[in-house]
């Protein structure tokens, strides 16, 4: 397999998928804020098992920050341009969707709930399955052959850790990895603000409309 093949780039459908990734990143966000503010685990809050879902989910929002700058790091705004098939995206296809997912499991867990976890990381995963697939089809027009057998290759979504190589990285664009971070910031605000929606939930200030295990 080509380490990269590279096509004339078409910029406005890429701006496109761009946008389409972060607005789906930005309704997920508020349903999973909306979810946090009215639900509570079925564990009370400073037992051992609520601590330790909650610590889990811190981290996952930081392997999910890192994971996000690292995939960055590697495609640096190359995705119409070249086919990236080092580090992360040796393993994985959609590397930024996993990475996100795996944020938004850490985000679930700060409700100290396991259902809450698996449950949101679920949820970020199929709504990003949309998105990778109509990535796809403009990359298979985009890329051509070379895409193809990528395609074949590598998996979609779930990575395949026996396949990792180093590779090499794009070229270093500081803006996209403060765009990425930035981006990323917002699942690292939900631990103090869910703190506090606890504490809330606790005075009977926020009702607490479901529970969870």
């Amino acid at each position: 397999m080509k380490q990269e093949a590279v096509v004339q780039p078409s910029g406005k459908a890429l701006s496109r998928f761009q946008s389409l990734r972060r607005l789906t990143l930005a309704v997920l966000v508020v349903l999973l804020f909306a979810a946090l503010l009215f639900g509570q685990s079925l564990f009370p809050p400073e037992t051992m098992m609520h601590e330790t879902v909650e610590m889990t989910g811190v981290l996952l929002i930081f392997l999910g920050i890192i994971g996000r700058l690292w995939s960055t790091l590697y495609i640096g705004g190359r995705k119409a341009e070249t086919i990236v098939t080092g580090g992360p995206y040796s393993m994985t296809r959609n590397p930024l969707y996993l990475f996100s997912s795996m944020a938004a499991a850490g985000v679930g867990a700060q409700m100290g709930s396991i259902v809450a976890l698996i449950g949101f990381a679920l949820l970020c995963a199929v709504a990003f399955h949309f998105v990778i697939l109509r990535e796809e089809k403009f990359l298979k027009q985009a890329l051509g052959a070379p895409y193809e057998a990528y395609l074949r290759a590598v998996p979609r979504f779930w990575p395949d850790f026996a396949l990792y190589r180093e590779g090499e990285t794009g070229s270093f664009r500081p803006k996209l990895l403060l765009t990425t971070l930035l981006d990323g910031l917002v699942f690292l605000v939900a631990m103090p603000v869910f703190e506090m929606i606890d504490a809330w939930q606790i005075s009977g200030t926020l009702p607490v409309l479901f529970r969870l295990p």
